[in-house]
């Protein structure tokens, strides 16, 4: 076999499953792993392995097999203890342990941020019990928000706008945890204008930034993205200065997504993950070299433009309603009818409610335009739940 570099993909959902097709245009090897069979990105890898990204012996084992050049999570739910050991005996992590590390959960990032490196954030505390939630409310103040420290996609996360709602936000969230750690953070809802994804690009040459990209959430999870959202040249560049700040303190090379908070020209850092993020498929469209490309790049070692600019561009989720693992898929002629669309479905090889299955994309002269045939393209994409055979 011949290959640029081995890559072995910790995680391998739709996020992966682009990336994949990014590394492979480079010439790669790619290994993916997750826990369940089939997942996105295993249908278009050179291997697959399947088990859970927690279990430290099985995860060095994959490592020792495959002998990758790179080590590249898509996941946050990782023994990332492995990783550093891994690291340790001279495999490379992207974009570093370290970064694996304190990213897996939101308490570790948001110290990391708050505390060592100064960024503006929202009021704070932790709690692993209900008592300890009451408390960290009354520091916070009503309303505020309640979220795992460590999840999916914001899964667990909700916002409680007084005392009596403590406890079912609670429960909520830890019914949605990922990992083996029941922790929250309670944090003061920011009456924010808007909140942006900022797509930070560390590799050899040093920091490029995308577009700021613009994102409506329900439930925790992203449901449409836009590109370029608009800002004042004042809040861009105080994104940008906390984005390289928190990314040069991680270190190693790859794509970073930095959400921040925004009002008027005041940025207050909210998450960071160093990875590809999902808010960012709107690049699917909007950009020459999307997230994925990118990515891939920056691990590589590949040269990353100085200048990265984004024509006015729209993403919209498609979501399943139930739970199935026997799907079809029907509208996609109409979905693609308007000049200017895209889709990507995600093949997952089983449904649940709210489960993202694929993305509509939409490109146009401006960006409300194109958040409106992104929207309509994804509602004419239709699932069927166990359909008859042909």
């Amino acid at each position: 076999m011949s290959y640029t570099a081995r890559i072995l993909l910790l995680g391998s959902g739709e996020l992966g499953r682009e990336f994949v097709i990014s590394a492979k245009r480079l010439g790669a090897w790619v290994v993916a792993c997750d826990a369940y069979e089939n997942a996105p990105a295993m249908q278009l890898a050179d291997e697959r392995e399947v088990f859970s990204m927690l279990d430290g012996e099985k995860l060095r084992a994959a490592v020792e097999k495959h002998r990758p050049d790179y080590i590249v999570p898509e996941i946050e739910a990782i023994r990332t203890s492995v990783l550093m050991e891994l690291e340790d005996e001279g495999f490379t992590v992207v974009p570093s342990a370290r970064a694996a590390q304190l990213t897996m959960n939101r308490d570790a990032i948001r110290d990391l941020a708050a505390q060592d490196l100064g960024l503006v954030t929202s009021k704070y505390r932790y709690a692993k019990n209900l008592e300890e939630v009451q408390a960290a409310a009354a520091h916070t103040g009503f309303p505020c928000v309640i979220k795992p420290v460590m999840s999916s996609s914001g899964k667990g996360q909700s916002m409680v706008r007084d005392e009596t709602r403590l406890e079912e936000a609670w429960d909520y969230a830890c019914a949605n945890m990922r990992g083996d750690r029941q922790r929250v953070i309670v944090e003061q809802f920011v009456d924010f204008d808007y909140e942006i994804t900022l797509l930070t690009v560390r590799h050899a040459g040093g920091i490029t930034f995308c577009p700021p990209i613009g994102h409506r959430q329900e439930r925790g999870d992203y449901q449409e993205s836009w590109q370029p959202t608009p800002m004042s040249d004042a809040a861009i560049l105080k994104a940008q200065e906390m984005a390289k700040k928190v990314v040069d303190d991680l270190g190693g090379f790859g794509l970073f997504g930095v959400e921040f908070f925004v009002k008027g020209d005041e940025v207050i850092f909210s998450e960071l993950s160093p990875r590809p993020h999902d808010t960012g498929m709107v690049t699917l469209i909007s950009q020459n070299l999307t997230e994925f490309d990118l990515h891939a790049r920056a691990i590589m070692g590949l040269p990353i433009p100085a200048d990265l600019r984004a024509r006015p561009s729209a993403s919209a989720v498609i979501l399943a309603e139930r739970d199935s693992d026997r799907l079809a898929y029907s509208g996609l002629a109409e979905a693609l009818g308007e000049p200017g669309t895209d889709l990507r479905i995600f093949a997952k090889p089983d449904s649940r409610p709210y489960r993202r299955m694929g993305v509509a994309l939409a490109a146009a002269g401006t960006v409300e335009e194109a958040r409106r045939k992104a929207h309509d393209a994804a509602h004419k994409v239709m699932i069927s739940y166990d359909p008859q055979p042909k």
